[in-house]
């Protein structure tokens, strides 16, 4: 790894989860506090703690992947970069469907068995019941994401081993069997790869499998915790920096604003019922944490960035799409330096006490960009670009194609005319003399 600073940072940062699309919103965060605060190095800090999207994204920080590089390789243009690609999120867990499979005849015999020696106290559907032995664990696999952060962490100047790190990483998971959190990169968990602590913070149940590291099995961490940021607060942050993508939806102006027909979520099906549960009951968690951390830290500064209740496009959009997750990084790029204006005052003391300033040319700019940050041209903007080129082409081909129809009917009238002419004035010749 690179040179220690001679400055030790007193600043943390603290992120929660969020699954990808989580991922994609703290990256745009990211991007505008790098670009809008004097004195922050993201890549520098006292510790950083993540759970899920967020232990994917402080794995990168800490490694020295800067926020330029985060969000060029949102956009697969940074070819010092592997390209994120959220599909890897979603590969099938093809061995827990065979694993699964495979079980299905032994739990018929048994549940036939069960039902022949106890059919006084057994129905059949409750014999059968045994059945959902045979659900897999997990709907897909997060084997692709710990190589691709494998892939990235073993490049030169990078490891994927926490003791190796110039700064202090926490990665938070929750041990299956105990219920209890597990913090790697601490003492006696540091020499677990960085990327498999990863997969495991990720390993949301239901979705993805449990993570095997050294004989126990572990969740995703937010299950626990949403921000954890009392771990960076003991390595003696005084500053730490949070940012929780994942809030309650408020669907007020939903309707209003076009993203629902009716005020409710019920008609958007059970995924969005059981996300706005996820979202209300790990929020409230949070809001008990922060009230915890007040009393129990004096002389320390929490701020936190999180998207507003009416933010729908951080809550309808699907990143899964390329085109939706420039989007979602622009968007919350853009909020980001807005709510950084709108709060300058309350802000600016507690910046300033640890040694940070706000660039008010860059939070009261009138039109922040997120691409004229990290110096590539506004995707967008090139799309658009391609179209009007097209539409353009489109019509000077059509009018060309009218000049030359109009030309050759004013060549064919002129012909007729002509000819006309011409017929006219030998009748006159060849009319007789009276």
């Amino acid at each position: 790894m690179g040179e220690v600073a001679s400055e030790k940072s007193t600043i943390g940062l603290a992120m929660a989860g969020g699954a990808p699309e989580g991922a994609v919103y703290e990256i745009g965060v990211l991007r505008a506090l790098d670009d809008a605060i004097e004195g922050l190095d993201f890549n520098n800090l006292c510790a950083y703690v993540g759970i899920s999207a967020g232990a994917f994204i402080n794995a990168s920080l800490v490694n020295k992947v800067t926020t330029a590089q985060l969000v060029r390789a949102l956009l697969n243009i940074d070819p010092n970069e592997q390209p994120f690609d959220p599909g890897m999120f979603l590969s099938p867990a093809f061995s827990q469907y065979l694993k699964s499979g495979l079980m299905v005849p032994r739990l018929l015999m048994e549940a036939a068995r069960d039902y022949l020696i106890y059919k006084e106290d057994h129905t059949i559907v409750k014999s059968l019941t045994r059945l959902s032995r045979a659900l897999p664990v997990g709907l897909f696999d997060n084997e692709p994401l710990r190589r691709y952060l494998e892939r990235v962490f073993n490049r030169p100047e990078r490891t994927d081993d926490f003791r190796k790190l110039d700064n202090k990483l926490f990665v938070v998971a929750v041990e299956l069997d105990t219920g209890q959190a597990v913090v790697f990169g601490q003492p006696g968990k540091d020499h677990v790869p960085i990327s498999r602590a990863v997969q495991a913070s990720t390993a949301l149940p239901g979705l993805y499998p449990p993570v095997k590291i050294d004989g126990k099995n572990y969740v995703d961490g937010v299950l626990r915790r949403t921000l954890h940021a009392s771990t960076v607060l003991d390595e003696g942050a005084k500053l730490v920096i949070c940012i929780n993508p994942i809030v309650p939806v408020d669907t007020g102006r939903a309707v209003e604003e076009g993203f629902l027909r009716e005020p409710n979520l019920t008609e958007r099906g059970m995924p969005s019922i059981l996300s706005q549960t996820f979202r209300t009951l790990i929020y409230s968690r949070m809001k008990v944490g922060f009230r915890r951390y007040d009393k129990h830290y004096e002389d320390t500064d929490l701020v936190l960035f999180e998207p507003s209740p009416d933010d729908y496009r951080m809550f309808f959009t699907n990143i899964f799409s390329f085109a939706k997750r420039k989007v979602v990084a622009e968007h919350a790029y853009t909020n980001t330096i807005r709510d950084l204006a709108n709060r300058a005052d309350e802000l600016t003391p507690i910046f300033e006490k640890h040694g940070l300033k706000l660039r008010h040319e860059v939070i009261f700019h009138p039109e922040p960009n997120l691409w004229r940050s990290v110096g590539v041209a506004d995707p967008t903007t090139k799309k658009k670009t391609r179209r009007r080129h097209r539409v353009t082409n489109n019509l000077n081909d059509a009018l060309a194609h009218l000049e030359a129809v109009i030309a050759a009917k004013k060549a064919a009238r002129a012909t007729q005319e002509a000819q006309a002419k011409q017929q006219e004035q030998q009748e006159q010749t060849e009319q007789p003399v009276g």
